[in-house]
This record gives structure tokens, sequence and C-alpha cells, in this order.
């Protein structure tokens, strides 16, 4: 009995690595090493909605210089408290088509949450597209720039 639990440990275990290393060879093919310009701009015009042109700033500058992590799709979409939109989502299926046709997605723009106060991750830009990378494999990491949510006394000293 203890011999079977540990193969059974040992094939669980393989395929953990493998589901890993998979997901991080189908991330390298989809997605660009760094963000694509334009998404700065759609990550600022999303955040107005949220914060002032200060705060916005601020978050925006940070994303330029933040490097890039890695994450799985699965936990962007349960931190940030968001939906899987469906493969028939025309955004979706849009990035989608962009894989299928050789074109890699940019990074994801996003903006960490507050676990104490329970605020959410916030996906400034790149939610469809970590929709459509979930769709594929929801253990494909994607890269993405992340940055903490800014603190008051640190904008106004800024």
């Amino acid at each position: 009995m203890a011999k079977k639990a540990e193969a059974v440990a040992k094939v669980a275990k393989e395929v953990d690595t493998e589901r890993k290393t998979m997901g991080a060879d189908v991330g390298a093919m989809l997605w660009l090493q760094d963000v694509v310009e334009h998404d700065y701009p759609a990550a600022a015009n999303y955040l107005s909605l949220l914060g002032d042109q200060h705060t916005v700033q601020a978050i925006v500058d940070a994303l330029r210089k933040a490097p890039i992590e890695q994450h799985r799709a699965n936990d962007i979409l349960r931190a940030a408290k968001l939906d899987l939109l469906p493969l028939d989502d025309l955004s979706v299926k849009r990035d989608l088509s962009k894989v299928l046709l050789g074109r890699q997605w940019s990074p994801v723009l996003v903006v960490r949450g507050d676990v104490l106060h329970d605020y959410p991750l916030t996906v400034a830009d790149g939610y469809h597209r970590v929709c459509a990378s979930y769709h594929l494999s929801e253990d494909t990491y994607i890269p993405c720039k992340i940055v903490d949510l800014p603190v008051a006394e640190k904008l106004s000293s800024g």
C-alpha cells in the first residue's frame, strides 16, 4: 500500500512539473518580452475612472519602470476578483485570433491589491488577454508589470 501511494505521489509530482514546464513554454510563444507602448495610455484611461490624474500618472510612471513578473492566469483572475470572460466574447476572440496568426500579446499591466483592506488586484490593461490565455491553458504563465497601490504620503512628497 505504501509503495502504491509513493508511486501515485511520484506521478502526480511529474505531472505537476510537466504542466508548469508546458505552461512556461506556451507562455514564451504567446507573449512579447515587453509591454507595447500604446498599452500605457490604455491603462491610464482605465485607471482615470478609479483615481485622480496625479495618482494615475504616478501608477503609470511606476508601471513603466516595473520589472516583468510571471503569474498564472487563474491567479490573476482570482486576485482581481474578475470572472473569466467566455470564448465568445469579441475581445477574447480577437486576442485568440492574433495567436493563431502568430502574433504575440503584450504583457499585462496590473496594480497590486491590498489584502488588509480587501482591495482586489486591478488589471489596468490586459484583462481580455488574461482570459484568452486562460482558455488556452490555465497553467500558462502570464508576464505582468505589477506595481503597488500608491500611498498618499508618497504621492504628496513626490
